[in-house]
């Protein structure tokens, strides 16, 4: 059921991509020329803007795993976020596969079951926090400016409003900040004890999945207590970075295309773009994302082949190299960890020296004094 809802899905986003490009879909050896006449330098740093992304959420994961007090290493961070982004972009229920093997790594790095399982969570809730965040910013950031465009607002008047916002939003921190220091200072040890699971039947026994979802849901949110503000603000500053600099590698990958596309509106149909990623349809959102992205350029403006070509660089830089990338950085983790386990039998054992060689002992056997007898001792 699951898997043929995810069928009709995708055809549905096809067949709707397919209606609003009809007639309008560019002939290979067009997007060929677009390809050939784009500018290297902005595609370079649609490179770099997501080799940032990727780098940005190592981060995220670093950072909630240090909150419980587990230090991963940066490189094998690096290699952690690779791994998962090849694993998701290349099997089917790629997301749960990635966690199961997220969860294996972290636990390898010293993390137990209870503070695994809760940056797990917690990463994805920060993550969609994030493009939330994201998504509301957007949407003020268009009504301000179709609001200074309907009226003849001032723009000073506008620019203090808006600081008027951030400083209430700053405020609002703060008093959060000084009400977390009045409860009390944070425990040395940050890592949250186990807690214990909720009763099964608080929740519904014939829908175990959407049971242990609430219960792993629940138990994150308790051992979330004891995370400081300032891991938050961090784990959030990369989760919204992590979103930003993907935008970034799509927006110079127009660029480089000459796309006549402000930030505003590439922004938009990121973020739609984004509502149909989350839904996993084919792994790795591999057609789906390319065809809603082919029709939002198009639909605002963008000709067929510079859009088909902006399109195949950001999915070729975001997506299909990260896939080769990604299983290179598995097999390394892999190596590694075989050759960081112990053996069965240990390489050397220490010699015990017996106690016939120890200090103070004769080396050879005891002899045992000849006793004189009687008859001897008159002799």
């Amino acid at each position: 059921m699951k898997i043929a809802a995810r069928v009709v899905g995708a055809i549905a986003v096809l067949v709707v991509a397919f209606l609003t490009l009809r007639g309008r879909i560019p002939s290979p050896a067009e997007v060929r020329s677009a390809l050939e006449a784009a500018d290297a330098r902005w595609l370079l740093l649609a490179a770099a803007a997501e080799f940032v992304s990727l780098g940005m959420f190592a981060r995220l994961q670093r950072r909630l795993l240090n909150a419980f007090g587990v230090h991963l290493p940066l490189p094998r961070s690096l290699a952690l976020a690779y791994s998962r982004a090849a694993i998701t972009f290349s099997m089917p229920a790629g997301s749960a596969v990635s966690a199961a093997y997220a969860f294996r790594q972290f636990r390898l790095g010293g993390a137990n079951r209870s503070a695994a399982a809760t940056v797990l969570v917690l990463a994805g809730l920060v993550s969609t926090g994030a493009l939330a965040l994201l998504y509301g910013t957007g949407v003020l950031t268009t009504g301000v400016l179709e609001l200074s465009a309907a009226s003849d607002i001032h723009p000073a008047v506008i620019a203090l409003a808006t600081l008027a916002v951030l400083v209430a939003i700053t405020l609002v921190i703060r008093r959060l900040v000084r009400s977390r220091k009045a409860a009390g200072p944070a425990a040395a040890d940050p890592a949250p004890e186990p807690q214990p699971e909720r009763p099964a039947h608080q929740w519904p026994s014939r829908w175990p999945r959407v049971t242990n979802a609430m219960r792993e849901l629940t138990d994150a949110l308790r051992g979330s207590r004891s995370v400081p503000y300032r891991h938050w603000g961090l784990a959030l500053g990369a989760a919204t970075t992590n979103w930003l600099t993907d935008l970034l590698c799509l927006a110079a990958a127009a660029r480089a295309f000459d796309l006549p596309l402000d930030l505003v509106q590439l922004g938009t149909i990121y973020l739609t773009v984004q509502i149909v990623r989350q839904v996993p349809l084919t792994p790795g959102g591999i057609g789906v994302i390319e065809a809603s992205l082919l029709t939002g350029l198009v639909s605002a403006g963008a000709a067929e082949s510079p859009a088909a070509a902006a399109v195949l660089a950001y999915r070729l830089l975001s997506c299909w190299l990260i896939i080769p990338v990604g299983l290179l950085a598995f097999a390394v983790l892999r190596r590694g960890q075989r050759g960081a386990q112990p053996s069965a039998t240990p390489r050397s054992v220490p010699r015990v020296r017996p106690a016939a060689h120890l200090r103070g002992t004769r080396r050879g056997p005891r002899r045992v004094p000849h006793r004189r007898s009687p008859t001897e001792a008159r002799v």
